[in-house]
């Protein structure tokens, strides 16, 4: 079994980082921390110090400067379920999930889940039964049901659903084949323009990112995480939202730390030419929208890299780029549920049925990892010009997680208490929700410490505009 060290120089090595470089990190903390089968923890721990170690590597570029990088394997299991230890004038998150989430037993003994969090996946879902929005009505319906004839169904409706499969059911799809082919980031030079020189006048001058201005397109967790790593290390991350697009305020609260955020409609000429005029003054545009959404609206990789030559674009998917489910919708549950982490932590538990791992794991490695691809990509276009398409998937990074093995009875460890999280790890900032007291972020950079310089906000608070770079 690989160590957290050896983890973190192949995810280095893998994209392109100078293997000196890792003499500066220090991991510290025993494994697992939180009761798995998987290594979630040391998953958390290493893509957060990736995602540092590269913040650092950016900073000995631009200033000259070295400086060592640590990540504690606690604080990073608090950071990956940092929306649970959100407070907002000391009061707890609500619940998580609406009330016709989850698992369900279908009509040939299988299970499927759910996930109705925004009305217009809840409300296919219930078409696709011909049943309402309440719990009972919904089993009762699925048991007119086989499960993959659901899952198929409710996709094509415009739902989000997942088969309960194991591992076994899913490596034998083509899906796993194809991503079986991918490296776990893909960064792909995808146009020619010349290098970009780092930003000389700029607030914020002692931070690696200060000046880089970030697109922020994303929603719920893996891709605003990576806009929030971004943002503690200086960036300017500008989130774009739509007035009417569905959003989970919590999770908006906890994620929107250190961003500015705006409103763009992009369903009118005049939206796409407000976020063409920004994107022409981008550093890195991120975006985990539905496959090719974006796309349709004239801002694929390509569009982006004639219109700005030089841009680092991100793209995160739920199943990956290549494969029959490449344009599948998906989130983190779902992709656990599929690709064989339920069955099997289920089974490990002696459960009849899907256990989730203790933490949304999936989402925050692959959020860390899209910021530490977009990271490695501008090193790339600073020092060799182009234009750069950086691409991960829950899923690729799901089958990166099995593949670092399991814990012979990691189930067994009791939890990581809410009280430990607070008396370490939490710090305490105003916002325009009200007082937040919120998990600081774990990679320590010793000497360019990862803060966040502008609250959290409302979403649509700013104007669709960058700040002045001095």
């Amino acid at each position: 079994m690989q160590s957290p060290a050896d983890i973190l120089e192949n995810i280095w090595t893998s994209a392109g980082g100078d293997k000196a470089a890792l003499e500066r990190v220090r991991l510290t903390g025993e494994q697992p921390q939180i009761p798995s089968s998987f290594r979630v923890a040391v998953a958390g721990q290493t893509t957060i110090a990736a995602a540092g170690l590269a913040a650092a590597e950016i900073w000995r570029l631009r200033s000259g400067q070295v400086q060592d990088v640590s990540v504690d394997l606690r604080h990073a299991v608090a950071e990956c379920r940092s929306e649970r230890y959100l407070r907002l004038d000391d009061k707890p998150p609500p619940p998580a999930w609406d009330a016709i989430a989850g698992v369900y037993r279908t009509g040939d003994g299988r299970f499927v889940r759910c996930h109705t969090n925004f009305p217009h996946h809840r409300d296919a879902v219930c078409s696709v039964l011909a049943c309402e929005p309440e719990r009972e009505k919904v089993q009762a319906a699925l048991m007119q049901w086989k499960g993959e004839a659901f899952e198929t169904a409710a996709y094509a409706a415009g739902g989000v659903v997942a088969l309960m499969r194991s591992y076994d059911e899913w490596s034998a799809l083509p899906q796993a084949h194809a991503l079986a082919q991918l490296p776990l980031i893909s960064i792909e030079k995808i146009g020619e323009a010349a290098p970009k020189p780092w930003p000389q006048r700029y607030a914020n001058g002692d931070r690696p990112l200060a000046g880089l201005r970030v697109l922020d397109l994303s929603r719920v967790i893996a891709g605003p995480v990576a806009g929030r790593t971004l943002a503690a290390h200086g960036a300017d991350v500008l989130l774009v939202s739509g007035p009417d697009l569905p959003a989970i305020p919590w999770l908006t609260i906890d994620t929107g730390r250190g961003k500015l955020t705006t409103f763009i409609e992009l369903k009118t000429e005049t939206g796409r030419a407000m976020l063409r005029e920004l994107l022409k003054d981008a550093d890195i545009f991120s975006q985990g929208y539905r496959p090719r959404a974006l796309a349709a609206l004239g801002f694929s990789p390509q569009d982006a890299a004639s219109l700005n030559p030089g841009i680092v674009y991100v793209t995160l998917s739920a199943y990956g780029h290549a494969g029959p489910w490449a344009e599948r919708r998906g989130f983190d549950s779902l992709v656990q549920t599929t690709t064989g982490f339920n069955h099997a932590e289920g089974r490990a538990a002696g459960v009849d049925g899907p256990k989730e791992l203790p933490a949304q794991m999936l989402d925050h490695a692959t959020g860390y990892l899209m910021a530490f691809g977009a990271m490695m990509a501008k090193l790339r276009q600073a020092r060799e010009g182009g234009s750069w398409h950086v691409r991960v998937s829950l899923a690729q990074t799901g089958r990166w997680l099995w593949n670092l093995g399991r814990l012979d009875g990691g189930l067994n460890i009791p939890d990581l208490s809410g009280e430990a999280v607070h008396a370490a790890f939490i710090e305490s900032m105003p916002s325009g929700f009200g007082m937040l007291k919120a998990v600081r972020h774990a990679a320590l950079l010793s000497a360019t410490p990862a803060q966040w310089s502008r609250p959290a906000m409302p979403l649509g608070s700013h104007p669709a505009q960058w700040p002045a770079r001095s």
